[in-house]
């Protein structure tokens, strides 16, 4: 009964956004690519957790006027594996270690972390190398 009545009073808040997770970023670049998410509507980026996440904005299409699922019967297991114990309508705000609404916000928070280090980028360059000589070893093992 509690899930009917939530339900009732919620804007489909579950079913207005997505959010996925992110490799959690290691280097200015790293940073700088999430900068580039950030650049595009509706997108957010947080941390929960520890955890990074890609946040979309963007309302599922079967989601009726009256806040309803139009495919109740034929939803999606993600939707049917939704607990109502997990449900967005929750009063107040996250709780988010980080909340990245822009990509002005990321430039801040890349000038803080990282300062003006001029060597990031050459640092980033052999850890690229490196990733790059592990992917090619990786790949001639497998012929």
């Amino acid at each position: 009964m509690a899930k009917k009545i939530q339900c009732d009073r919620c804007a489909g808040l579950c079913c207005r956004y997505f959010a996925l997770p992110l490799d959690t970023p290691e280097d200015k670049d790293d940073y700088d690519d999430i900068k580039w998410y950030l650049c595009h509507k509706g997108i957010t980026v947080f941390v929960e957790d520890g955890d990074w996440y890609l946040n979309i904005k963007n309302k599922c299409r079967h989601l009726t006027k009256d806040f309803r699922c139009a495919i109740y019967n034929k939803r999606p297991k993600i939707c049917r594996g939704y607990k109502h114990i997990d449900c967005d309508f929750v009063e107040g705000e996250y709780d988010y270690e980080l909340h990245f609404i822009s990509d002005r916000q990321m430039d801040e928070y890349i000038k803080i972390k990282f300062g003006n280090n001029k060597t990031e980028k050459s640092g980033s360059k052999r850890k690229r190398k490196k990733k790059r000589a592990k992917r090619k070893g990786a790949s001639k093992g497998k012929r």
